[in-house]
């Protein structure tokens, strides 16, 4: 019996076959290997088939035979499990640095990691329409960008913009030139920390840069970036504001505990206050992002010292009281 043209082409074939329609809930019999084969082109005889799938598990697929009635074999594992898929489209879902169809076009890519049927439930069971999603749909290449300018040891060139109340981008004056450090990831946002001339070290919202270039000068290494902890400089900073770390010694009722450890850490040092609070003391860089997550627990938490800084939020909190008790006209 002469080969067909596609012969060649039959472990590749197979390889296919039993990465998208097999899992274990659905069994390929020898008959739907031949017929799928047979489909495109290639006859095969079982014995033949036989030793295909053998070649298969010498290269390392996980292809189990199933005995007894209604049997036959089927890709036992995969590089990632379907719970595994399941943890990063939920990521990608709620990621609001992704724009809705990059989104979308990132969870169809992980279903190829697993079987039609599998993909079929991890599809159903993500919903990424009617989310807050970015509107930059550039920001993969901008993201990419950073990392090669890293790289290179390169500075870039980017500008930056703002949404109106319009809705519509607005570009602030001026291109922007930074000594881009790391990317980190920052309530549900991608934060650059990076060096300007201007404004020492800050941060950028990735989403909201655009036109962005390397440049040809090599990146500014302070002192500070040197020194940069990355993990304890995003638990001083709230909101990514820019600023010099102070430190600050917090009260708390017990009821807390959770959460200061979810924004801080396990290792953060609880110290009883008596039987219903604990004071906490930390480096934190003082923004109004800050003061909204202080403000947010009302009389179940209070700035002990600084004086100045238990002072500057007190203010705060009469100018905002004034502020609902003075007449408001609609």
């Amino acid at each position: 019996m002469p080969r067909s043209e596609n012969q060649k082409l039959k472990l590749l074939y197979l390889k296919e076959l039993f990465e998208a329609q097999s899992d274990e809930q659905h069994i390929l019999s020898m008959q739907d290997i031949v017929s799928y084969l047979a489909a495109r082109g290639i006859r095969a005889e079982r014995k033949s088939v036989y030793g295909d799938i053998s070649c298969l598990q010498e290269f390392g697929m996980d292809i189990v035979l199933q005995k007894g009635p209604g049997g036959g074999y089927f890709l036992a594992s995969r590089p990632f499990e379907l719970a595994e898929l399941k943890l990063l489209a939920g990521a990608v879902q709620a990621s609001k640095f992704l724009s809705e169809r990059k989104s979308v076009a990132l969870i169809e890519k992980l279903s190829t990691l697993c079987s039609s049927y599998q993909a079929a439930q991890l599809e159903r069971q993500i919903t990424v329409r009617d989310r807050v999603k970015s509107m930059n749909e550039s920001i993969y290449y901008t993201v990419d960008r950073i990392h090669e300018a890293i790289a290179e040891n390169k500075q870039i060139r980017f500008r930056y913009f703002d949404w109106g109340v319009d809705r519509r981008k607005h570009e602030r004056p001026g291109e922007y030139f930074a000594s881009p450090y790391a990317l980190v990831w920052d309530n549900e946002n991608y934060y650059l920390i990076a060096h300007s001339e201007r404004h020492g070290l800050t941060h950028y919202r990735v989403d909201k840069m655009a036109k962005l270039s390397i440049s040809d000068k090599p990146r500014v290494i302070t002192e500070q970036a040197r020194q940069l902890d990355l993990t304890r400089y995003g638990k001083t900073v709230f909101g990514m504001f820019s600023g010099t770390p102070q430190q600050v010694k917090l009260r708390f009722r017990n009821s807390l505990a959770g959460v200061v450890i979810d924004r801080f850490g396990k290792s953060a040092m609880l110290v009883p206050d008596g039987e219903s609070h604990f004071t906490f003391t930390t480096e934190i860089v003082l923004s109004p992002v800050f003061d909204g997550w202080l403000a947010g627990f009302g009389e179940q938490a209070e700035i002990v010292f600084p004086a100045s800084v238990r002072e500057d939020f007190a203010d705060l909190c009469r100018r905002t009281l004034a502020l609902y008790e003075s007449s408001h006209e609609e």
